[in-house]
This record gives structure tokens, C-alpha cells and sequence, in this order.
């Protein structure tokens, strides 16, 4: 068995519009349409006819070498089944190099920066492949997408060009194969306990005005509590990420988990200001008026993740954060077992001010960068062509999901079902075996994007119902490409931090009453004073420069 190593990088796909990708050779040409590298001599292994849909399998059995995030809920093993019938159906064995999960990313960094990194470098979320562009030590993947005919098929089906443009650097190319997903999949929103809003004649909330009134009765119930508590504000740089995340989703605006110094205004065609929109101030004055008349736990903004679904287990509060596998297996679980008759829902997120919108750019995931060593591999076309089977093929996104029908799960009609005595995720707490422990399958390195049938096929029925209510909205704009040039990046990099520090400081100074709003300006003349325009100039001009250089 011939010795195949490592892979490093990843950065985004696409091409402005797309352009060049149909007639891209197996000569190695980038997406520009020029020939840039000569793959006669690396095909080893490689199918000659490799196609979408078809199943590879390698001429020759090979091993490729890859950074693997080693997740303490399900460690890996040797043994495991997906490792076995990998190599059963492409020839392929591949050779972990085991990092745990709280350490990947350093591991990563100075794995790449010595040298040593595997040929194939999974679980990167992009921008962080930024940082390794300009040592040259990753691939610049779009170069060679020409090899992957699923990964091309479901940018062009699925219209995912603007996402991929979003993300190439300023020579036009991108690093980083990322996962790509059909629809949009939100994450998070409120959940209630709808057995106390019965009690109450209290309605669900649709939107955020009839939340302030949902808690505002509670609190006239309840004087003594919190209606709402909240969680994720430890080992975050935003406290409530997901709280401001979709609170900030409703007001047009990225907060929490999603916040950027800058921003695309889809009315001015411009980035502007994230902290100085008009929305920004709104979700922020919001907060604060939920606080201010106690109607959300001002621990919430401190407290770890325990504190608060104890609060809520306790019957201190009846509202928080959730997502669907927290609903399920966290609260409603354990509420059943301390309070007799209590019943929690997940509500699609709550509109306000600025519709029926989702978040931007979030259909594609983390993805693989590949290190420039794998190219001087005389297997690096066959390892392209596994890559593309592995994570975008049909087959290859089953398999790492499902596992094997007949064995780990059932089929029928586009409905998995998993086999008996086999758990998913607490889906059958009683079973013997788990379908990530015991056999590999539904690892995050390998099971992410794919079709919305794929996607939803392991869905409880209060995620269908969410996802369901989360989909008939609109996108909001996605930014042009706007690559930023390294020294600009070095700069851009020193204006960054302090900017995210300070608005987030203030932000929830604002929203715990710790600051008056008749400082507003003067917090926003602060941001000025740290480069807060220098830092949305350079981003429109790189956006500029790039839309001249690329059409």
C-alpha cells in the first residue's frame, strides 16, 4: 500500500459567477481558465472517468494522512466501522493524526507552521485559513476543483456562487473546500414553557414585541422571577452569543455568535458600521428594557450554561435559549423528571424591524484545506477525486451520516431509521450500541452540508416543525468578495481586536443599564477614535479593487 500524507488549508469555493469551472482540465487548471499546474505525473490511483454521482474507487488501494478532531463524546477507535468500509468502497484507507478537540486549532496552526501538517486538514471554519495564504503552506483548492465534479455540481444546482465569492482572497482564488448545505439551517431561538403560558392563556410569541408582552405577564404572575434566563456567555467572546445572534438576526444586523466589525449594507452596496446601524441600537435598546423591568436574568450574561438550565429545571424562569438537541435531550427531558406535567416548545425566531429574514452566507460550513505537500504526491488526483466523493457526493455524505444500510440503519422512501439497539444522540437512551461511540458514524469532521432530505433526515419532530418555519425566510444580502492584501490584513488585524473588545464591552454596558443611551454617540465616536473607518474604508476599497480585477 503506497504512503500517502498530508493536507493542509482550506478556504472557500466559488468563482465570480462561477466562471471558468466547466472548462476546467484535468491538467490542472485554476478557475481563471488558465493552466497552472501540470497533473500528467500525479495520477496514481485515480479513476479516468470520475464523475458526479459515480462511486470512486481508487485503481490501487492508498492512504492519505489527515488532521482529526478528536471529540471527547465520541473518541476514536481503531476499530470503528466507517474506517472499514471507507476503504471497502474506495481503496482508501485513511491515517488520522489525532488532535483533541480543545486543542485542534493551535495543534493546527503550529502543525501547519512547522511543516508537518497531514495532507488533508478538516473542521477549518473560514476565515481562519486566512492565515496561512500567504506562507503558501495550503492549497489554493479553487485551482483544482476541476478534479471534484459533486463539489462543482451542488455549487451550480444549489446557486452557492455568491457564498463562494464572498470568501476568495485577493489573488482571486479560495483555500478552503467548505461544506455546502442546499438551505439555509438556523440553530437557535427562544424556548417557552407552554404548560405555564396555558396556565396563563398566554399564545406562543411570533414576534419580538409579543415576547415583551409573554414575559411582561409572567412577570405580574411571578414578581419574584426572572420570566427569562439565558446561557452560552462562558468561553465566548459574546455573552448570550446565541441570545444576540438571532435577537440581532430580527433587526437586520450580525451580533453574538455572528458579529463582525464590519458589515454589508444591501441598500447602500456598501460595508459599513455594524455597531452604527440603525438596528444595532435597536436590539441593544431592546435588551435593555427587558432588564431594566426584570423580565430577563441579568446573570444571564455571566453565568454558566449549568446555572442557567438549573434556573429554568427549578422553575425560576420558564423562558431560554435553546437549540433543538437541547430542547430534546436537555430540557424537556429532565423537566419531565422534576415537574410533573411540564411541557417546553422552540419557537421559530421572534420577528422584529426587519422581517422574515436569515442571516447571510450561512449555507456553507467548515470545511478542508489541503496542504501544498499533497501536490508534489503522485496520488494528488486521485486524492482530489476522493475528497470530492468523500464529503460532496451523495453516497459519501450517507455514508457518513447513516453508517451502512442494513446494518447501522433502514431506508424507505427518503425515511432513515436507525436499527434497533443502535442510539443517535440520546434517541434511544437504552440502547446498547451509539452510531458515533461504537461505530464512527455522524462524526463532525466528515457529517456536515448536503441536501436538505439528508440534512433534515435525522430531525425530531419539533426541529422539522422549527426548520419548516425557519425556511420560507429570506436571506439577507451576502457581501461581495472582498479580499484584503496581507499588509492590509496585518493592519486590518490590529484594528479588529481592539474595535470587537470595545463594542462588546459597551454593548452590554448598554444593556444592563451600566451605561445611558444618551451615550450612544459618544460610544460610537470611541469606535471612530479606535479606527473604526479606516478599518470599513479598507474593506470597500479591497471590495472595489476586486470587483475591477476579477469583473
Amino acid at each position: 500500500m503506497k504512503n500517502r500524507g498530508q493536507l493542509s488549508r482550506r478556504q472557500l469555493l466559488a468563482a465570480a459567477g462561477f466562471v471558468g469551472l466547466a472548462t476546467l482540465t484535468s491538467c490542472g487548471s485554476g478557475d481563471d481558465g488558465t493552466d497552472s499546474k501540470d497533473l500528467a505525473k500525479k495520477q496514481d490511483g485515480a479513476m479516468k472517468e470520475y464523475k458526479a454521482g459515480q462511486q470512486f474507487r481508487a485503481t490501487e488501494a492508498l492512504s492519505f494522512s489527515m488532521l482529526h478532531n478528536n471529540n471527547p463524546v465520541y473518541p476514536t477507535k481503531d476499530g470503528w466501522l466507517f474506517w472499514k468500509e471507507l476503504t471497502k468502497r474506495t481503496r482508501v484507507t485513511l491515517k488520522p493524526v489525532d488532535v483533541p478537540l480543545a486543542d485542534y486549532e493551535k495543534k493546527r496552526g503550529v502543525l501547519i507552521g512547522s511543516g508537518d501538517a497531514p495532507f488533508l486538514i478538516p473542521k477549518t471554519y473560514h476565515p481562519s485559513e486566512v492565515a496561512f495564504v500567504s506562507s503558501g503552506a495550503i492549497l489554493p483548492v479553487s485551482d483544482y476543483v476541476d478534479l471534484m465534479p459533486n463539489f462543482r455540481a451542488k455549487v451550480k444546482k444549489w446557486g452557492l456562487e455568491p457564498e463562494i465569492d464572498s470568501i476568495r482572497q485577493s489573488d482571486g482564488k479560495y483555500y478552503l473546500l467548505p461544506g455546502l448545505h442546499e438551505r439555509v439551517r438556523s440553530g437557535y431561538s427562544l424556548s417557552l414553557r407552554t404548560d405555564v403560558l396555558d396556565k396563563h392563556g398566554l399564545s406562543l410569541p411570533t414576534t419580538w414585541d409579543e415576547v415583551y408582552d409573554v414575559l411582561k405577564a409572567l412577570k405580574d404572575e411571578y414578581p419574584s422571577k426572572y420570566p427569562m434566563t439565558d446561557r452560552w456567555s462562558t468561553n465566548t467572546p459574546f455573552p448570550c452569543g446565541a441570545l444576540f445572534q438571532y435577537l440581532g438576526q430580527a433587526y437586520g444586523v450580525r451580533a453574538g455568535w455572528s458579529y463582525d466589525n464590519i458589515s454589508y449594507d444591501g441598500k447602500a452596496k456598501k460595508f459599513v458600521s455594524t455597531a452604527s446601524q440603525d438596528g444595532y441600537r435597536g436590539m441593544v435598546e431592546y435588551l435593555r428594557k427587558l432588564v431594566a423591568e426584570k423580565l430577563l436574568d441579568p446573570e444571564a450574561f455571566t453565568q454558566q450554561d449549568d446555572q442557567a438550565v438549573q434556573k429554568l429545571l427549578a422553575e425560576k424562569s420558564y423562558v431560554i435559549s435553546a437549540n433543538p438537541q437541547e430542547l430534546v435531550q436537555n430540557y424537556r427531558y429532565n423537566l419531565k423528571k422534576q415537574v410533573k406535567g411540564a411541557k417546553i416548545e422552540m419557537v421559530p425566531v421572534p420577528l422584529g424591524p426587519a422581517g422574515p429574514v436569515v442571516n447571510s452566507g450561512s449555507r456553507l460550513e467548515n470545511g478542508v484545506m489541503v496542504s501544498s505537500k499533497a501536490l508534489d504526491a503522485d496520488t494528488f488526483v486521485a486524492m482530489m477525486q476522493f475528497v470530492d466523493w468523500l464529503w460532496y457526493s451523495d453516497d459519501g455524505q450517507e455514508l457518513c451520516k447513516w453508517g451502512v444500510e442494513g446494518v447501522t440503519f433502514t431506508k424507505s422512501g427518503g425515511t432513515y431509521k436507525l436499527k434497533d439497539g443502535i442510539t443517535l444522540m440520546g434517541s434511544d437512551p437504552d440502547a446498547p450500541k451509539d452510531l458515533q461511540k461504537d461505530f464512527g458514524f455522524f462524526n463532525g469532521v466528515f457529517t456536515y452540508g448536503g441536501s436538505w432530505e439528508l440534512v433534515s433526515s435525522n430531525f425530531s419532530a419539533d426541529e422539522k416543525k422549527f426548520q419548516d418555519g425557519m425556511a420560507q425566510r429570506q436571506e439577507l444580502p451576502i457581501g461581495p468578495a472582498h479580499p484584503l492584501r496581507s499588509a492590509e490584513q496585518e493592519q486590518a488585524t490590529l484594528w479588529d481586536t481592539p474595535l470587537k473588545d470595545h463594542t462588546i464591552q459597551n454593548t452590554l454596558k448598554f444593556v444592563l443599564s451600566k451605561r445611558p443611551m444618551a451615550q450612544w454617540d459618544d460610544f460610537l465616536t470611541e469606535l471612530k477614535a479606535k479606527n473604526l473607518q479606516q478599518l470599513v474604508d479598507l474593506h470597500n476599497k479591497a471590495a472595489d479593487r476586486f470587483e475591477k480585477e476579477n469583473g
